[in-house]
């Protein structure tokens, strides 16, 4: 035990001799701390009178001074790390104190330009130089924040971009060349060829005659059966029928307002999201053509959620109460048919739906059936032969005058 002692008492002797050197000479007493050579030859000659437990602390006391030694290193590594963030922080102080300086600056050289501009004016108009500076500083506070009496929307920039568009598309318009000179009868007949020769799609003229007959009672078309039977195919030959192609909305199932359908305003952008039905809605009010917006699988989402103003709408008796409601406040730049924030929706507009009745769909309430004419397509087309029928452009109101 007394060479451990020894031994250990050297050990510590020498390192604390150390630590004097690094006060007194910070290089040397590194070296003599670190001095591994050193520490061995000490150790060497004491290791020959260890007993078993002498090499046991001897062990342990080596660990924990190795230890503490490791604890020092990292606290000081720490302490550096944080005082080099420290300086960034404070460098980067300074450069934005630096800008704020060249800012203030370039603000101080405006303010001079300014009053040089200022009195070029009074002396080309005589105005004091004080009345001067106070229309300016009205015009100034009128750009940021609008004016008493002046509606800021009016400064706005248009928030209905693709409306905006179709108005000035129909601003110099010439309406095309309509056909006249058909019967219902052979409309039908006439539309039933075109899809046979031109598309390939074979319907039974009964299928026709209900389509047409649904166009003459209600504005909304309800195509169910079977998939593959062609319920989508149907309403689409239609468009390319009339020349004036069908809008195709694929209903999604997380569907719950009616905003997926018309969009919505964007607060933070100022924006209207307009959508492509939208789009079409207004688009008919400008002209006469036949237009028909498809709801592909109305009802793999509730209708009664996203299409429940229109079914609403729908039975109103004055047309000219169909009106959605698209933004509470009216702007000056806002589109030309859009009165009120409200848009009036056009009469040559029909809207037809598909629906799949199984396990992957909701059912279709009576609500809906009650609006709506129901057609049944079980099967599928039988091929026939058919004469190569053009398209035929019928205008909406030469239609309804057959209808009446």
């Amino acid at each position: 035990m007394g060479a451990f002692i020894d031994w250990f008492f050297a050990f510590l002797t020498t390192m604390i001799d150390g630590i004097w050197k690094i006060i007194s000479g910070i290089f040397g007493g590194v070296i003599q701390i670190f001095n591994v050579v050193n520490y061995i030859k000490q150790f060497n000659s004491y290791k020959d009178g260890f007993t078993f437990l002498d090499w046991v602390l001897a062990i342990v006391s080596f660990l924990i001074v190795m230890a503490i030694w490791v604890i020092i290193i990292y606290m000081l590594f720490l302490l550096i790390r944080k005082y080099i963030r420290f300086r960034r922080s404070a460098v980067s102080s300074e450069d934005l104190l630096e800008e704020v300086a060249d800012l203030h600056r370039d603000v101080v050289k405006l303010t001079n330009e300014k009053e040089r501009i200022l009195a070029l004016k009074i002396g080309q108009t005589g105005v004091p130089l004080d009345v001067l500076n106070s229309i300016y500083e009205e015009e100034e506070e009128g750009e940021e924040k609008g004016e008493e009496g002046v509606d800021e929307n009016a400064v706005n920039p248009p928030r209905f971009a693709k409306l905006d568009a179709i108005d000035n598309k129909y601003t110099y318009y010439n309406p095309p060349e309509y056909r006249r000179d058909f019967t219902l009868q052979e409309i039908c007949q006439t539309f039933r060829n075109f899809a046979c020769s031109r598309m390939g799609l074979y319907y039974e003229e009964k299928v026709i005659r209900l389509l047409f007959a649904g166009f003459a009672s209600t504005k909304l078309i309800l195509l169910q059966g079977i998939s593959g039977t062609g319920k989508t195919s149907l309403p689409y030959a239609f468009g390319k029928f009339v020349e004036n192609d069908s809008t195709i909305v694929s209903v999604q199932p997380s569907w719950r307002d009616r905003t997926e359908l018309f969009g919505y305003f964007n607060e933070f952008s100022k924006k209207f999201n307009e959508t492509d039905v939208l789009r079409r809605i207004y688009e008919a009010s400008y002209n006469d053509d036949v237009n028909v917006i498809i709801l592909d699988e109305l009802n793999i989402a509730r209708i009664e959620y996203y299409f429940a103003e229109m079914l609403s709408i729908m039975e109103m008796p004055d047309v000219d109460e169909w009106r959605i409601e698209l933004v509470s406040s009216t702007w000056i730049n806002d589109p030309k048919n859009l009165k009120d924030g409200k848009l009036l929706i056009p009469q040559n507009t029909w809207y037809v739906g598909t629906a799949n009745n199984d396990d992957t769909t909701f059912a279709v309430s009576d609500k809906v059936y009650d609006r709506a004419l129901t057609i049944n397509i079980d099967n599928k087309g039988v091929p026939f032969e058919a004469p190569d029928t053009p398209p035929a452009r019928i205008s909406y109101t030469y239609l309804n005058s057959l209808y009446e």
